[in-house]
């Protein structure tokens, strides 16, 4: 894509939509079966099947709380419950032998049978192995891998509306409560979806789940290797890089490229953007805050503003 020293010129978007055309709706990344993201998937569904076959054995599945499979355990009963009553994507829910049941637990069984959950009973001491040693009070579930898509899947899903691509990009957002609220705000403002890299960020866990309110279950999420290189590949495909920073040489109220294809950027609340993806961007925007008592806004709330803005400068 050219670019003029000073930036690129409002309007030039057109070509971007004109390199976007005719694309139409192709296969999910994972249906591909020459994609690397086909063999993820079908790992991923070959470790789940061995773990509920595991489950089925001994009472219990063998789980982990470390992101390097995406196996997520939640243990306790306020926790698992309120994991339901999100609709968490859980697979299975446990509960000790002769558990001393309460309002929530027998919340939590009716809300499984509701989603025809199987509810497997485990002693004591297998569940403080499942929950590596978590206050579980007699009660774990299990969440499978999120399966995240390719940036190329997202803009597939924008050429399918009558929309300009509308993307989120993170760049080290730690905090999955963030990212919740990243993928609500994204879900409620019509976005086509969020990029995460896949090194120092939140993934798409229980508690990123919990918080996006039922987003993250229609606002898909793609994860890249290098974040500042996904957006140099989506300049090249058309679409405006804005990045949001304090120092921002611009408002989001007169945010540039707003009605062109176009992902915002939005750094961690401490160290902001890195080097990288901030030159990659094409403008720089920053949010008014007109009291002092703040000095900056959290991820979730910046994108939250930010989408609002160009929903309204779409709508006008």
């Amino acid at each position: 894509m050219a670019v003029a020293k000073k930036g690129p010129t409002k309007g030039t978007g057109g070509k971007g939509r004109r390199a976007l055309a005719g694309k139409g709706p192709t296969p999910k990344a994972e249906d591909r079966t020459y994609h690397p993201a086909y063999a993820r998937k079908q790992a991923a569904e070959r470790r789940v099947q061995a773990q509920q076959r595991a489950g089925a054995r001994k009472g219990v599945a063998r789980g982990t709380r470390r992101a390097t499979d995406g196996v997520e355990v939640i243990a306790g009963r306020n926790a698992v419950l309120e994991a339901l009553r999100a609709g968490v994507p859980i697979t299975t829910v446990y509960l000790a032998h002769r558990l001393e049941q309460d309002d929530r637990t027998r919340d939590i069984l009716q809300l499984a049978a509701a989603a025809s959950l199987p509810v497997l009973e485990a002693s004591r001491s297998e569940l403080d192995q499942f929950t590596e040693g978590q206050a579980h009070q007699g009660v774990a579930a299990q969440v499978p891998p999120y399966d995240y898509r390719d940036v190329d899947d997202l803009l597939d899903l924008a050429a399918r509306t009558d929309r300009p691509p509308l993307l989120i990009a993170l760049d080290s957002i730690t905090d999955p409560r963030n990212l919740g609220a990243v993928l609500r705000s994204a879900g409620a403002f019509g976005a086509h979806g969020v990029i995460i890299p896949e090194r120092r960020a939140a993934g798409v866990t229980a508690s990123a789940w919990k918080v996006s309110a039922g987003a993250a279950a229609h606002v898909p999420v793609a994860r890249v290797t290098n974040l500042a290189r996904a957006l140099a590949d989506l300049k090249r495909a058309g679409v405006f890089v804005v990045g949001l920073d304090g120092d921002g040489d611009v408002s989001v109220r007169d945010l540039p490229f707003a009605e062109d294809p176009v992902v915002i950027v939005v750094g961690s609340e401490g160290e902001g953007m890195g080097r990288l993806v901030k030159e990659a961007c094409d403008s720089i925007a920053s949010i008014p805050i007109d009291t002092g008592a703040v000095e900056s806004l959290n991820a979730g709330m910046a994108a939250a503003i930010t989408l609002y803005e160009i929903a309204a400068a779409r709508a006008a």
